[in-house]
């Protein structure tokens, strides 16, 4: 096969449970997403005691597509990064030969 590891885990979401076939390598960062996602969910929940599980699913979906929408119109921040390590270098020589 390739160089990668599938597993099979089951998590559970509002207490339904789910199976996954995933990288063995990402299990840890699916749980913890899992854990945010349940925690969100109960928040909703008891903020919103008179809306359904369906609302309560939809409400935390919406706050992850913001999310992401978000971080997609932020700025690469590597190449910034990468143009001020050159420029510090730049930096480094002028005051080092002057």
């Amino acid at each position: 096969m390739g160089d990668k590891e599938f597993i099979t885990i089951t998590v559970l979401i509002a207490g339904r449970p789910y199976p996954l076939k995933i990288n063995e390598g990402d299990e840890p960062i699916i749980r913890k997403i899992v854990k945010e996602v349940n925690d969100k969910i109960t928040l909703f929940q008891t903020t919103y005691t008179k809306k359904d599980k369906q609302d309560h699913f939809a409400m935390t979906l919406l706050t992850y597509a913001v999310d992401l929408h978000k971080a997609q119109q932020q700025p690469d921040t590597s190449s910034l990064a990468d143009k001020l390590q050159h420029l510090d270098s730049l930096l480094d020589k002028v005051v080092s030969n002057g």
